[in-house]
């Protein structure tokens, strides 16, 4: 590791994809990484969040503590807690973004991207296979506008307060992956950033951006690692809900699926995690064990499971934390406040959530 001498350790946190199962592993994943170390997630430098990991560090990088987010998810109530917009914190969306309404507008059930269509027919060999998918299927019918109101309960609108959070995304007719936050990208407000990194193609409907059309980042990469490549980092977490080292026995076709899918995931997940490696940087990568999978199930888009996917999460991923490989690594992260890394004694009152940190509304930035 670089760090020197009474040096403060930089950090990068990567959130993968993984739906709505995968967001409630990181939930989980959050909190025990928060409680074994004593660190805050949520002052890494960079936090780049894909997908339903982009969901998860939009909610960090805006204030929400890992805690927080399994009670609430959890249906605990706050009294008097209020969100970023001044409406009761207790009637924001507890599903985790599994709460699915149609698109607004006629349905595209052929030529999902006709700029993609016509580069497969004019130069065929320059588009992947999920490009053709793309192009030659339907357009997502299911409207991202629940994803963008659970951001906007804690960010009404501009970017995250975090100074480094990205959102990964990929141009719907290019396939050219986009990291919005980082310098250069277009401006976004957080909402619709988060909202085009989880826009799952086929699935929902693509988000509209500075004129272009954004869908899910996991379309280039399901944990997009190797954009920290060039920040001159000490450690890299990564917790990645769509690759496993594991698989679950007794695999039924769709889990068959699953299960070749994630290791097709694994592998490039490998693959980004060497380079990054090689720029001196050490990494701790986290990924669900035989356990989580059972929990998760294989339809990772339902919600059904969350809190129990959460709990699972808690305990498999402190258990791959103490591991000596990985603690080596850990032990220097810088410890957090108190109130960040576990949830305050007392009794949830607003008065009890402005001193745990979660009663002040975040100041957003322009992205």
């Amino acid at each position: 590791m670089r760090q020197a001498a009474n040096k403060k350790m930089r950090v990068g946190l990567v959130l993968g994809a993984g739906g709505v199962m995968g967001g409630a592993w990181i939930t989980g994943a959050l909190h025990a990484l928060a409680t074994e170390t004593g660190w805050d997630p949520a002052t890494a430098d960079y936090i780049v969040g894909t997908s339903a990991g982009s969901m998860m560090g939009a909610l960090l990088a805006a204030g929400v503590p890992p805690w927080f987010m399994i009670a609430h998810s959890a249906g605990e109530t706050f009294k008097g807690l209020v969100d970023a917009a001044g409406e009761p914190a207790e009637t924001a969306d507890r599903s985790g973004g599994a709460r699915y309404t149609l698109h607004r507008g006629w349905p595209r059930v052929l030529l999902g991207s006709p700029e993609l269509a016509y580069k497969l027919v004019t130069n065929p060999g320059s588009i992947p296979a999920i490009g053709g998918l793309i192009a030659l299927g339907p357009r997502g019918v299911i409207s991202t506008e629940p994803l963008k109101q659970v951001i906007r309960r804690v960010v009404p609108s501009g970017w995250a307060p975090h100074p480094n959070y990205w959102a990964v995304a990929v141009d719907c007719g290019t396939l050219e992956r986009v990291a919005f936050g980082k310098p250069g990208a277009p401006k976004a407000d957080l909402a619709d950033a988060v909202a085009a990194s989880c826009a799952v193609p086929g699935f929902y409907h693509p988000v509209r951006i500075a004129g272009r059309d954004y869908l899910d980042g996991g379309v280039h990469s399901v944990s997009n690692i190797d954009l920290l490549a060039d920040a001159r980092l000490d450690l890299v977490i990564c917790l990645n809900p769509m690759s496993s080292r594991h698989q679950p026995s007794g695999l039924r076709p769709a889990a068959r699926v699953g299960a070749a899918l994630r290791a097709g995931f694994g592998r490039r997940l490998g693959q980004e995690t060497r380079a990054l490696r090689s720029t001196g940087t050490e990494v701790v990568l986290v990924q669900p064990t035989a356990r989580d999978l059972r929990t998760m199930g294989n339809n990772y888009m339902s919600g059904r499971r969350r809190n129990e996917v959460i709990e699972t999460a808690q305990h498999t991923v402190a258990e791959q934390l103490r591991q000596a490989d990985n603690w080596t690594l850990l032990r220097g992260l810088p410890p957090g406040k108190p109130h960040r890394i576990a949830r305050p004694e007392g009794i949830p009152t607003s008065e009890w959530a402005e001193a745990a940190g979660i009663g002040q509304v975040p100041q957003p930035r322009t992205a």
